[in-house]
């Protein structure tokens, strides 16, 4: 808050009106006539905005003028985007400008960009809708204005390019009023007269106004709808127009399209040279090769007698050869039956000694056995003894007897056993049930 008691400097007036401005007004567009316009030696542009009734000083600052493509002067109606704010030192208020563009474009631009979507989603921009152009057009066709500078340019350079192809015009205005449908017109007058195999759509260079015939929808759906192929070559080329985006070509100029629609004359002859270079050569190496072929067959033809004297001598090289394979075979084969009888020999048993050692065998095996039978009889024997002395019933014939509990345990110490328990007492011969009355050691 200012404290309106507080005497301020001029200065601080300045940066507190500037500081108001700034804050309270956003970045905005202003429509005004262009009056004494100044562009300092720094590059920096000084001028007036006027309407009717008022008018606000302007300044647009080097680096934000450079990217324009036109230069202003004084009476050009514009819309500027700038930001309203205060020049301190002088305490006047300005607009410090970002854009500025011809009155009127917004507009155009808005409705070119509308477009521009709509036929785009309709697929009408796409590659692969456009056709090839031909290699070699019988006649070329040109939609243009007979005043234009660009039917001069297209004219020249396919004199320059195909000297003998013919020129069909079709005459229309490319600017003004009614344009666009007259441009259409002629493209549909065309198509209906099939007379060319390309046709050149073109105009020169101008501003967005001048070239505004080829935004019009009516003449992109003509150039969709046309049979024969377009090339457009509208304006320089930084200019861009919906004609150019529904084209099967689009051309930087008008010179541009008349080489985009028709082969050089030049670089055919050149092309046809150059086959004809090629040719020659092949041809060349051709003769070559077949020469050689015929200096080849010519070594190899010989006297019919000289031809049998060489079958001779392969045959009997051949005769020796066969002769010495034999000899090698038929060794080979003595080896091998020798060899067989030698193995056949090695390995034909003898009977007679067989016998007379599979006997010695028998006999020596008739002895091991007696011997063994004899051996493990005298074990048994001795096994027996043993067993008839740890025999418990032989004890029990010597007068003792065996003494067990209920269970069948064998008792062997009286000190176990508690007065009353039953007994069984197993004699040599019987057994009986007995009753402990006492116990004692």
């Amino acid at each position: 808050m200012i404290d309106k008691n507080r005497v301020m400097s001029v200065r601080e007036l300045n940066f507190a009106a500037k500081q108001l401005i700034e804050g309270g007004l956003p970045l905005l567009w202003v429509r005004g006539e262009i009056s004494n316009f100044v562009s300092a030696a720094s590059g920096h542009w000084y001028f007036s905005l006027k309407d009717e009734l008022a008018q606000v000083r302007c300044v647009m600052f080097r680096h934000k003028s450079q990217y324009l493509d036109w230069q202003p002067r004084s009476g050009n109606q514009v819309e500027v985007l700038a930001l309203p704010s205060l020049y301190e030192a002088r305490g006047e208020f300005q607009l410090t400008l970002e854009q500025m563009r011809p009155a009127g474009l917004g507009a155009l631009f808005e409705a070119f960009e509308r477009l521009k979507k709509k036929l785009e989603l309709e697929g009408l921009f796409a590659e692969s809708r456009k056709r090839p152009l031909p290699l070699f057009p019988a006649r070329i066709g040109i939609v243009t204005s007979p005043q234009a500078v660009a039917l001069r340019d297209v004219l020249t350079t396919l004199a320059k390019r195909m000297p003998a192809l013919p020129v069909v015009l079709y005459p229309t205005p490319v600017q003004g009023e009614g344009s666009a449908q007259k441009i259409a017109q002629a493209i549909e007058q065309a198509n209906q007269r099939k007379e060319c195999d390309v046709l050149i759509v073109c105009r020169g260079g101008g501003s967005i106004e001048d070239l505004w015939a080829f935004n019009e929808e009516v003449v992109a759906r003509a150039i969709v709808a046309s049979h024969i192929p377009v090339v457009c070559g509208v304006g320089h080329e930084t200019d861009f127009t919906i004609a150019d985006f529904v084209a099967d070509q689009r051309a930087a100029t008008p010179t541009a399209a008349a080489q985009a629609a028709t082969p050089d004359r030049l670089e055919l002859k050149q092309s046809m040279k150059q086959l004809d270079n090629r040719m020659v050569r092949a041809m060349l190496r051709l003769l070559e090769r077949a020469m050689q072929q015929l200096d080849y067959l010519q070594r190899r033809i010989l006297h019919p007698a000289q031809r049998a004297h060489q079958q001779m001598q392969h045959l009997g090289q051949l005769q020796q050869r066969l002769q010495v394979s034999l000899n090698y075979v038929m060794q080979n084969q003595q080896w091998r039956l020798q060899s067989v009888q030698r193995r056949f020999t090695s390995a034909r048993p003898n009977l007679l000694s067989n016998f007379e050692h599979l006997s010695d065998i028998g006999l020596g095996l008739k002895a091991a056995i007696q011997s063994s039978l004899e051996q493990y009889s005298l074990r048994l024997i001795t096994a027996q003894k043993n067993l008839q002395h740890l025999d418990p019933h032989q004890v029990l014939a010597r007068g003792y007897s065996m003494v067990r509990d209920e269970q069948g345990v064998v008792i062997r110490d009286a000190a176990v056993l508690p007065v009353g328990a039953n007994l069984q007492i197993t004699f040599a011969q019987g057994w009986a049930k007995a009753e402990v009355k006492k116990c004692g050691n």
